[in-house]
């Protein structure tokens, strides 16, 4: 006879994966901080565009929407070719975890920088007026905050594409969807503070183009060192991941096997036990 296992309750079992929980717990945590900075940063700079004048919710709507679709698809277009990357503080991401070499890295930078400054000049060559597409420290916000914001929310596309596009799984393919809409989140909330730039070739590209003579020039710098440092926290998070073996926290979520559901609850499995033994009269094996 097998023996029985011990009560669901009892110290036993209920300890016995208190380590893998604990390192789940503090995942957890780092997860529902970003999802608070990123809603509730987007709540606040709806807010502050309502009350201050001549800026509306719409526009920041428009701009978010303008950059996280338009990296979603042409990163999806690029993505089986390049990998779509387009922004330095990416690829050094990658650099530093392994995946793009170091000829690779420099060559990509400088492809970006190019590109930014191609790109800008081409919008200011077909549109009328001036190019008001620089980024720049808005009204309230110092240069400490502009850092930090721009470190977050840069941190926050790094792991997207770490854990989207560098982990290789069964919605790998689909990856440019999720990098772009974390894209998008990160410009409703930072667009009505630093402009949103996540990328220094974003930043670079439209400031040379204007000779670096815009409205709060003197804090390019910010958009610089700020996604910088957002490349080396999002490594930084996702090392520790791959240190503590995340796959162990929550395997099977990736799994597409209706065997990996979860089991009958025990209220449900106990109930259909009982009438079972009721009906025949004697237990079911």
């Amino acid at each position: 006879m097998s023996e029985s296992k011990p009560p669901y309750w009892s110290s036993q079992r209920l300890f016995q994966s208190f380590s893998i929980d604990a390192k789940a717990a503090g995942i957890e945590f780092v997860g529902t901080t970003f999802f608070f900075l990123l809603g509730l940063g987007g709540i606040q700079a709806a807010t502050g565009e309502s009350l201050q004048s001549g800026s509306t919710i719409e526009h920041t709507l428009y701009i978010a929407t303008s950059m996280g679709f338009s990296l979603l698809v042409t990163a999806w277009l690029f993505y089986r070719v390049t990998g779509g990357l387009f922004n330095p503080n990416i690829t050094l991401a990658l650099f530093l975890v392994g995946v793009v070499g170091p000829v690779r890295f420099v060559l990509f930078c400088i492809a970006q920088m190019v590109g930014a400054i191609a790109a800008s000049a081409i919008v200011y060559g077909l549109t009328p007026g001036p190019l008001s597409v620089n980024t720049f420290l808005q009204e309230g916000i110092n240069s400490a905050q502009g850092v930090f914001i721009e470190m977050f929310i840069t941190a926050a596309l790094v792991i997207a594409v770490l854990m989207l596009a560098a982990e290789k799984h069964s919605t790998t393919p689909f990856a440019p969807i999720g990098i772009g809409l974390t894209l998008f989140v990160g410009h409703l909330f930072a667009v009505f503070y630093t402009g949103a730039s996540m990328n220094t070739a974003r930043a670079f590209g439209p400031a040379v183009v204007t000779g670096f003579n815009f409205p709060g020039h003197s804090s390019h710098w910010v958009y610089w060192v700020g996604p910088f440092l957002g490349s080396l926290l999002g490594v930084a998070f996702y090392t520790m991941l791959k240190w503590i073996n995340y796959l162990e926290l929550n395997p099977a979520q990736a799994s597409t096997s209706v065997e990996d559901s979860p089991p009958t609850p025990n209220i449900f499995a106990t109930e259909r036990a009982t009438g079972d033994t009721e009906a025949s009269g004697s237990p079911v094996p």
